[in-house]
């Protein structure tokens, strides 16, 4: 039998033929087979497949430092209280350096009150919104000792981060039938092909079918993490050359993923071209290829934003809802920083849910958002 694979014509870098493409694929498919015990990388050219089309069918024995079959070996609470230690610390010493120079509820209070929840990363708006609540709070509770009013403070984060968070969907959307498609967006640097590794090592250990696509051909050495992350998983890669139109990727995988009864397909792509229009662009180019294949394509829009970089993450997440549909967040390298305040800000000013957190290193370390968890490992120790 032969199966002839089509792929997208590439115009340009920013227009994509909506026709049946005709060109010849460059795509590679990386394949992994982790029964057998050798480390042989055997290329071959199939019948099945044009000419110039290459699979690479990778046959490796896995190692022991690979996240394979790595266990849970943490509680979700030890996760939560370990990733968000620095968090904590910091907003509770900023708080204490706060109280320190307390002398009266007066305008300077409210000022200053304003100034420390900014440092702590939790968003001018959020800020403002403690501030004029707790006024009210505060003539209502007649609160004039340091302990009652701090009290009021932690009761004030959290209630506007529970509100913040009424009726949002954390959940993760799966296919009915067929194979789930989940698109990751977000600046370089943030941590979206690690991400991609984890999540995929996490949902290949629930006994699901795995498909990773490298559509960001654009920075250099991209395709070659995703591909080592898919070798560490044991599953495959699809992915073309270097600089090659992303959507071409994009379309091969999907076709795979169809064709090869994937589970999931987990779609990176560019943070970066030569100006935000032309990434917009060209991300709403493979959403229109995926939607055409799969109809109910992408099911997961997900924008990964880096910890670390607290209010600059708040400007990335704004920038990509206004220009894609987003449907949810990874928060990333949340044990590295002080800033994990920052989940206040997205909730309440941007009205995105938070799907997942990066609370380690470890492929286990990546975990589904859990708002209680996360409340009680910022808050830990300044709740009654």
């Amino acid at each position: 039998t032969t199966v002839t694979e089509t792929t997208p014509e590439v115009e340009s870098d920013t227009t994509v033929t909506e026709t049946t493409p005709e060109v010849e694929s460059d795509t590679t498919v990386t394949e992994t087979t982790p029964e057998v015990e050798s480390d042989t990388t055997v290329t071959e050219t199939t019948p099945e497949v044009e000419s110039d089309t290459t699979v690479t069918e990778t046959t490796l024995e896995v190692e022991s430092d690979m996240p394979v079959t790595e266990q849970i070996t943490t509680s979700e609470e030890q996760a939560y209280d370990k990733g968000l230690e620095k968090s904590r610390k910091s907003f509770g010493e900023r708080l204490n350096a706060f109280f320190a120079k307390f002398r009266s509820v007066d305008e300077d209070f409210f000022e200053d009150l304003e100034d420390t929840l900014i440092q702590a990363d939790v968003g001018y708006q959020t800020a403002m919104q403690i501030s004029d609540e707790l006024r009210d709070e505060v003539k209502l509770k007649n609160a004039k000792n340091k302990e009652t009013i701090r009290q009021v403070i932690v009761d004030k984060l959290i209630e506007i981060y529970e509100a913040s968070g009424n009726g949002e969907d954390i959940s993760m959307h799966f296919a009915s039938e067929g194979p789930t498609i989940i698109l990751f967006v977000g600046v370089n640097g943030v941590g979206k092909t690690t991400t991609i590794g984890k999540m995929a090592n996490l949902y290949k250990s629930e006994g699901k079918k795995v498909l990773l696509a490298a559509a960001d051909t654009f920075r250099a050495g991209a395709t070659q993490q995703l591909q080592e992350w898919g070798r560490r998983d044991g599953v495959d890669v699809v992915s073309g050359p270097d600089r090659v139109d992303p959507a071409s990727v994009v379309f091969d995988a999907v076709k795979k993923a169809k064709a090869e009864s994937y589970d999931v397909l987990f779609v990176d792509t560019a943070g970066r071209l030569q100006n935000n229009v032309n990434l917009m662009q060209e991300l709403a180019k493979m959403k229109r290829i995926i939607s055409r294949e799969v109809p109910t394509a992408p099911h997961e829009v997900l924008i990964v934003l880096d910890g670390t970089t607290g209010q600059n993450a708040l400007q990335q997440a704004k920038l990509f809802k206004e220009s894609t549909d987003v449907t949810g967040i990874v928060l990333t390298k949340l044990d590295g920083t002080a800033k994990g305040g920052i989940i206040l800000a997205i909730r309440n000013e941007m009205h995105l849910p938070v799907k997942w957190v990066g609370l380690g290193e470890k492929a286990t370390d990546l975990r589904t958002f859990s708002p209680d968890q996360f409340v009680q490992g910022l808050f830990k120790g300044l709740i009654d």
